[in-house]
């Protein structure tokens, strides 16, 4: 008969109180880590959550600083700040925004088209952070929102500041604007530097310096409830409510003279160009235009999208900044360093004369290089040839120089690259060379330098293009007999606490090399009789100060070798470009400057009147005497 296992009650309880300890040490383990846990945050750690608990009803509330102001060289305020009111949105406590955005479509207090930017920009915003969906409410946009105010949670109205331009368009293209952030802006600032700030430097001084002017957000807290309110105290809790006030960006001198710019804008009223006027001892930019222009305050307020779509279509451009950006055939104006190359490379006699039929054409070669208007100038020697603007002079003293020589002699001037001037969206112009062609054209046949091109880059036309900022550059540097001072707009900051200024040092690049002060001498001679008796005579007459000038005139559409040029017979948009380029006093120069006015026809009946009143608006008083130099 097989054994009978009778159970082993003490094994069995021996096994019991073994997993009954292990149970009771894990407890014991257990409690005594829960006691030290809620010694850490109920003793230890007290302060630190306490604070986070009531960072839970206290909330942070940015103050925005004040953008700094933009004054012109005397003080006069170009842009400043107006308070205003605008809605705006805080994400997480807002249940549905897009449905949101639509309400408010719905009641004629955001544009349906401005809806898919405002949702990429509340999207790509932090979830606490107020977001502005509505700049420069109305009154009636204010009344119209209270009354519904209950039906959008996580909407409310700020007072803000706003940026306040009160010349409007004047100076545009140098002050630039601000408009508002985008989500494309978002991805490159300091999004807690720009919290409760709705607007950005888009342009000009707005956008170069842009950290000077924004300055540092302040900010207070506010007690809430559950609903995201403030409350002035929940039940016997009243908080230590901390404010730190914002610090105001800085104030920024400009070197514009506004007094002048009106002047130069006033001129070319009704035509399309610029005018750049540079102070030649230091660079500072005294007025800065491009016309046709537009209003800033548009931007500011946010520009809809019919009227950003009149700007951009408008064929004027006056989006466009021609002064900093827009590039064409110099003309003449390049003709004295065309003649200091000559002087300096010894090929010419500035004494000899050369006779000017009306035409020229190089050896072996048909082709005829013929004078604007087919003038006859007869026997010229170099003083006459710069103030009579001589072509076929310069037609065989470019092909005696030669492209090589030519391309060397001017690149110091300025041509072909940007004057690095303090703001951004320089273009830089052209200066053709042989390497250059090589590297522009995609076609062996195209890539060849000949030797018809040299004599057209002599009288300022073919490949060779600059901008007018580029233009008043190489103006200065003649007026300083050589001395390149860098273009710059701001000239100084002013700390808005204090009132203390502090003035930026002008940067020079330097001098150009290898030119004897006689051979400058020459030129600047050479210019001072276009305009006592030269092609800009008539606008040189009775001024209280001498100056020097020369006078451009840009080929834009090109007629065969049997027709004759008839701008009645051209439309208005193909005529010759006007330039004008000068500086005075010529012996002790103040201001150099560049007017160019698109499709102008000759240089000394367009661009020539508007710079002579931009030199006596700069340089006379009201008696209308020359001013003494400060």
């Amino acid at each position: 008969m097989p054994a009978v296992h009778i159970k082993d009650h003490w094994r069995e309880q021996r096994l019991f109180d073994q997993r009954a300890l292990i149970c009771a040490t894990i407890m014991a383990v257990a409690t005594v880590g829960l006691i030290v846990r809620l010694f850490v945050l109920q003793v230890a750690r007290h302060e630190y959550y306490a604070e986070l608990s009531q960072g839970n009803r206290v909330r942070n509330e940015p103050i925005p600083a004040a953008r700094g102001l933009i004054l012109d060289r005397h003080g006069e305020v170009i842009a400043g700040n107006q308070p205003a009111y605008q809605l705006e949105l805080v994400p997480e406590e807002v249940p549905d925004v897009q449905q949101t955005l639509a309400r408010l479509v719905q009641f004629d207090l955001i544009r349906a088209e401005d809806v898919d930017e405002l949702e990429g920009t509340i999207d790509s915003s932090r979830s606490f952070d107020s977001v502005p969906i509505r700049l420069r409410m109305s009154d009636e946009d204010i009344a119209r929102f209270a009354v519904r105010r209950f039906e959008f949670p996580g909407l409310d109205i700020k007072t803000r500041q706003t940026r306040w331009y009160p010349n409007g368009e004047l100076a545009v293209h140098a002050l630039g604007y601000v408009g508002a952030i985008s989500e494309q802006d978002l991805k490159h600032i300091d999004r807690a530097a720009y919290a409760g700030t709705s607007l950005i430097g888009k342009l000009g001084v707005e956008s170069a310096y842009e950290g000077e002017l924004h300055g540092t957000n302040g900010f207070r807290e506010v007690l809430v409830n559950a609903q995201g309110r403030s409350v002035e105290r929940q039940g016997a809790f009243v908080p230590n409510l901390r404010t730190r006030a914002p610090g105001a960006g800085e104030d920024l001198l400009l070197s514009i003279d506004l007094k002048v710019q009106r002047t130069a804008e006033a001129a070319l009223t009704g035509h399309r160009g610029a005018v750049v006027a540079l102070d030649p001892n230091n660079g500072d930019v005294i007025a800065l235009v491009s016309l046709p222009g537009f209003d800033p305050t548009m931007f500011g307020r946010g520009i809809t999208a019919g009227e950003y779509g009149v700007l951009n279509n408008d064929i004027d451009r006056p989006l466009f900044n021609r002064a900093l950006r827009g590039t064409y055939p110099p003309g003449s104006t390049v003709k004295p360093a065309i003649a200091l190359a000559g002087l300096s490379y010894h090929v010419v006699d500035p004494l000899a004369h050369r006779y000017c039929a009306g035409s020229f054409h190089l050896p072996g070669s048909s082709f005829i290089y013929r004078e604007y208007h087919n003038e006859h100038h007869g026997a010229v020697d170099l003083d006459d040839a710069i103030a009579r603007s001589c072509d076929v002079y310069f037609y065989g003293l470019a092909n005696e120089l030669g492209v090589d020589r030519l391309s060397t002699f001017m690149g110091p001037f300025g041509f072909g690259k940007p004057t690095g001037i303090d703001i951004g969206g320089e273009k830089a112009g052209i200066l053709p060379s042989r390497e250059w062609k090589a590297k522009a054209f995609s076609r062996p046949q195209d890539r060849v330098w000949f030797p018809g091109e040299t004599v057209s880059l002599g009288i300022g036309q073919g490949y060779l293009t600059v901008t007018p900022i580029e233009l008043a550059h190489y103006a200065s540097i003649l007026a300083t007999r050589g001395k390149i001072w860098r273009p710059r707009v701001v000239a100084a900051y002013r700390d808005p606490r204090t009132g203390e200024l502090h003035r930026i040092a002008p940067v020079s690049d330097g001098e150009v090399p290898g030119v004897t002060p006689e051979d400058w001498q020459r030129v600047v001679h050479g210019m001072i009789g276009v305009v006592t008796r030269g092609t800009a005579a008539a606008i040189g007459a009775h001024a209280a100060y001498s100056f020097a000038g020369k006078t451009g005139t840009a080929q834009v559409f090109t007629v065969s070798r049997t027709e004759k040029y008839n701008a009645k017979l051209v439309s208005e948009r193909l005529r010759d470009h006007s330039w004008f380029i000068a500086f005075a006093p010529a012996d002790q120069p103040r201001i150099a400057l560049a007017v160019l006015e698109e499709n102008g026809g000759a240089g000394a009946s367009a661009a020539a009147p508007i710079a002579r009143k931009v030199l006596d608006a700069y340089l006379l008083g009201a008696d209308g005497k020359l001013k003494p130099q400060t």
